[in-house]
């Protein structure tokens, strides 16, 4: 809870200037991109990554999935910091903190030195969307669900621009570029936010952050990756080299659900867990991340693996999803008070299933780049229809928490992309034939999504503003 009731703010922001309000939007919008974009940027430079730092392959791998563990972590912590210090405050340290890093990893010398860069940059990546969602409720009023539908549809558009710019730094400049271009973006953020962003109540300060939480957490999911990538590497499953990383997460697992229910300030209370309509929204977010963001990562490979389609080439396939998701999204978020939740998102779920199973089959007659590339568009309508629904569906049960709620729901859907993203490099790195392993995944993920489905009717439904 904010120093600032609600309704108080309502009334305030309504009074506001729209241009300013849409300015403040502009900002928190850039800075959400930026590090959206980062999260995937890194995928089409890893080779000149590799070959410039004499890396091997696990190594540079690390530079990508050190950096979604980070955000893993921080997404519902730095919601929580949001809510009790206030949003300002939060959003301009991780604006900082995040362009720091990026002139860092910029200039780094070794894969190690990049490695340990990029988990913090994620410290600041990740801060950066609970505070902005704060940041846009407050300022919003009683349009906030419409303003926070079209603003968290921005974090999934990055992160498919990203490969595209990773591809046209490393094809005409550099892959430092992709980090230096952070800097200047970075810097006029900071200044604008500390000129157009009004100060913000912070709430009431209890207890201290809970850190058997988050090291539990981090635990689990960093525990299972390594087993996984292990068994990726050709270690069969009763090696312990495998097992030890499964046993260690399993344990951090049980004693993370142990701490949360006897600790007094949990890192993620369970109520935000499996209470009301948030169990079957983790769910959801989780299954989703798996399917839709982890497919984002693959494209790009399976293009090249399967149809041998150049790298840039790759990249540009995720512009037509980007394309689909621009296109609906607007629409989407203002025929939410007449649609509710589910509609939208069984209908969006239902179309990214159907792009998933058209990118395997290639029909006769049609070149595999223009099938590729409608196959891809094809989920990003889907992704725009159903994000804005899958965004608002449990806000409206926190909405004191609007800043914890926005990192817990990242934190799942990135927790979902890492394990999917894991499990599938580790199946085709065994597999004879990558490109097929990819495609066959792709079939997996639909199945996925049609699974989804029956648990959208579990959402709690809702029509008009709130």
């Amino acid at each position: 809870m904010t120093g600032v009731t609600q309704a108080e703010t309502s009334v305030r922001v309504d009074d506001e200037p729209l241009p300013r309000r849409n300015l403040v939007f502009v900002i928190v919008s850039m800075g959400l991109f930026m590090a959206s974009v980062d999260q995937t940027v890194v995928a089409t430079a890893l080779t000149g990554i590799q070959h410039e730092l004499h890396a091997g392959v696990q190594w540079g791998a690390w530079t990508i999935t050190i950096y979604s563990l980070g955000q893993v972590l921080v997404m519902p912590l730095a919601g929580k910091i949001s809510d009790i210090y206030g949003r300002k405050r939060v959003f301009l340290a991780a604006i900082v903190l995040f362009t720091a890093a990026s002139l860092a990893c910029g200039l780094a010398q070794n894969i190690y030195m990049l490695v340990v860069l990029r988990a913090i940059q994620a410290i600041g990546g990740g801060s950066i969307m609970p505070a902005a969602s704060g940041i846009v409720s407050d300022h919003f009023g009683r349009d906030r669900d419409r303003a926070l539908g079209m603003f968290t549809s921005i974090f999934p558009i990055g992160g498919v621009v990203g490969p595209i710019l990773g591809g046209v730094f490393v094809t005409y400049w550099s892959w430092r570029g992709i980090f230096l271009v952070n800097v200047p973006i970075g810097i006029a953020l900071i200044v604008l936010g500390a000129i157009f962003f009004p100060a913000t109540q912070p709430g009431r300060r209890s207890g201290s952050l809970d850190l058997i939480g988050v090291v539990t957490m981090g635990g689990l999911i960093l525990g299972a990756m390594l087993g996984i990538t292990e068994l990726g590497d050709g270690v069969p499953w009763y090696s312990p080299v495998f097992l030890l990383p499964e046993a260690i997460a399993a344990l951090c697992g049980v004693l993370f659900v142990r701490h949360t229910r006897r600790a007094a300030a949990p890192f993620i209370s369970m109520h935000l867990l499996i209470g009301r309509g948030f169990g079957v929204m983790n769910l959801i977010n989780f299954l989703y991340g798996a399917a839709a963001i982890g497919f984002g990562a693959l494209v790009p490979l399976y293009a090249q693996e399967r149809f041998h389609i150049s790298a840039l080439e790759g990249g540009t396939l995720l512009t037509a999803r980007a394309i689909g998701m621009i296109c609906i999204a607007s629409f989407a978020v203002f025929a939410l008070r007449r649609t509710g939740y589910r509609l939208p998102m069984a209908i969006g779920f239902l179309l990214v299933s159907g792009g998933l199973v058209m990118m395997f089959f290639l029909p006769a007659g049609v070149t595999p780049y223009l099938w590729l590339s409608i196959s891809a568009g094809i989920t990003g309508l889907g992704m725009g229809l159903s994000v804005p629904a899958a965004n608002n569906a449990t806000l409206q049960f926190a909405k004191g928490q609007i800043a914890g709620v926005s990192g817990l729901r990242g934190m799942f859907r990135q927790a979902g992309s890492i394990m999917a993203v894991s499990i599938v490099t580790a199946v085709i790195a065994r597999s004879q034939d990558p490109g097929m392993a990819l495609g066959v995944s792709f079939l997996v993920f639909a199945g996925m999504m049609l699974c989804v489905l029956p648990t959208v009717l579990l959402v709690p439904e809702h029509r008009g503003s709130w």
